[in-house]
């Protein structure tokens, strides 16, 4: 399946170039080099259209990890301990885009995982057409409005928060600073459509999905008694500033919001790439006694299936409402970005009360050299809330990252990267009685990267 993606998407590329002769001038929607470094909102489509346009675009990324996992259990050989990890490489990991001009102002982007921690085969990550203008109607319909807005339509990597405009996704981490990702990961990708209309510095966004990351027409089953039988809307949307004040300073503050009444929680669970810290907080098979009886501890160290090793998800059972708010500051080299984010939820019907999880995160990067080729950056990273049908105290994770990086073209990067993540006020055991992999719980150690994309 993956060499018919090739070779399909080559043929494409090809026959495009041969007829237009235009290969590789026609914009991506999405970043692929250097440039699209702290580019948040969507790029309107500006090159002009002279008949159909297809390009291709790729990005790689590898890891070499030297991470260890550590906890507050001690107990005989044999009966419960955490996996003990090696120095050594990641799956490496690799995206492919297809994207098309179709019309004037009219554009289609194909997304893929052609590997991945989650999916090691190709995946595709989603797709959507991008309308700048209504030209297909009627020549300049709209034009003065359609002048500052976008529309775009499909299943998508929905559009909350600022946040995820600086996260890796898969293969493609060339805008990451970092080697992580938040701890807590709002990433999702639902079928829907969005409306944008930036202007005069003014950023603004409102859109909707239908709230299911896995597109099918059966019916609900609910999991439990008093369950909803029904998924609702997801309503997202954004407002914010952004301006260029002069040649050294941009400032932009944005809040955004998504809520949804009925729902299986798929915005801190949705990203089907995986973590970049692999087998963090894992335990080995071992056999330990509950109430007289042993029982089997089966390794959960499978990158492929414990995917999110190293994040948090809050497991809102029905409803949600996330608020975050991003203000970023770039003066000359220096930049500044932070995420304040409020989640909350529960189940409508259900047995569980309204939960609240706050995640804080800052993070300082200084970038210098000829076209800021070089960086050094530090993050800090604060999640705090409520476990799901737990009466014990918040719980808390945080995680300081400190790096550094070289962009060796502007398609080529070599990060490295010291990493401490530490839990607090987890519980001792589970509800089976078996021990707790994140009581008393922290990884810590060194990550190198590198990233191509094109």
């Amino acid at each position: 399946m993956r060499v018919i993606y090739f070779l399909a998407a080559a043929l494409l590329s090809l026959t495009a170039a041969q007829a237009q002769d235009r290969f590789g001038q026609i914009q991506n929607l999405i970043p692929r080099d250097k440039t699209g470094i702290n580019q948040f909102d969507v790029k309107k489509d500006t090159v002009e259209f002279k008949g159909l346009s297809i390009d291709l675009g790729a990005a790689f990324a590898l890891q070499f990890q030297g991470v260890k996992s550590f906890n507050d259990h001690n107990y005989a050989p044999g009966q419960y301990r955490l996996n003990n990890l090696e120095n050594n490489f990641n799956l490496p990991t690799a995206n492919m885009t297809i994207g098309a001009q179709l019309y004037d102002g009219v554009r289609v982007n194909l997304d893929l995982y052609l590997a991945a921690r989650h999916h090691n085969e190709t995946w595709v990550k989603g797709g959507y057409l991008q309308i700048d203008k209504l030209d297909f109607i009627q020549k300049d319909f709209l034009k003065d409005f359609m002048k500052y807005a976008t529309i775009k339509i499909g299943q998508m990597e929905n559009n909350y928060g600022d946040a995820h405009f600086r996260r890796s996704d898969n293969g493609n981490a060339l805008m990451n600073p970092f080697v992580g990702n938040n701890i807590m990961d709002a990433f999702t990708t639902e079928m829907g459509a969005e409306l944008y209309y930036n202007r005069n510095g003014w950023v603004s966004m409102i859109g909707v999905t239908n709230s299911k990351l896995n597109q099918n027409v059966k019916e609900i089953v609910p999991a439990a008694p008093g369950r909803n039988t029904t998924i609702s809307p997801t309503i997202i949307a954004k407002l914010g500033y952004d301006k260029q004040l002069n040649d050294d300073l941009r400032v932009r503050l944005t809040g955004s919001v998504s809520h949804v009444a009925n729902s299986s929680g798929n915005l801190y669970s949705s990203d089907r790439a995986g973590s970049r810290f692999y087998g963090v907080m894992t335990h080995a098979t071992s056999n330990f006694p509950v109430n007289g009886n042993n029982v089997a501890i089966a390794d959960n160290f499978d990158p492929t299936s414990n995917y999110t090793t190293g994040r948090f998800n809050p497991a809102f059972g029905n409803w949600a409402t996330s608020y975050m708010i991003n203000p970023f500051v770039k003066y000359k080299g220096l930049e500044v970005f932070g995420t304040i984010e409020i989640a909350s939820g529960g189940n409508k019907q259900g047995d569980e009360t309204k939960r609240t999880v706050n995640q804080y995160v800052g993070d300082v990067v200084y970038r210098f050299g000829t076209n800021e080729k070089f960086y050094v950056g530090a993050k800090y990273n604060l999640v705090s809330g409520k476990l799901a049908n737990a009466d014990i105290e918040k719980i808390n994770i945080n995680r300081f990252e400190a790096a550094a990086g070289w962009f060796m073209t502007k398609n080529i990067l070599a990060k490295v990267e010291y990493v401490n993540q530490n839990y607090k006020n987890f519980s001792e055991f589970n509800a089976n009685g078996t021990p707790n992999d994140f009581y008393g719980g922290k990884f810590n150690g060194v990550m190198f990267e590198a990233v191509i994309t094109f």
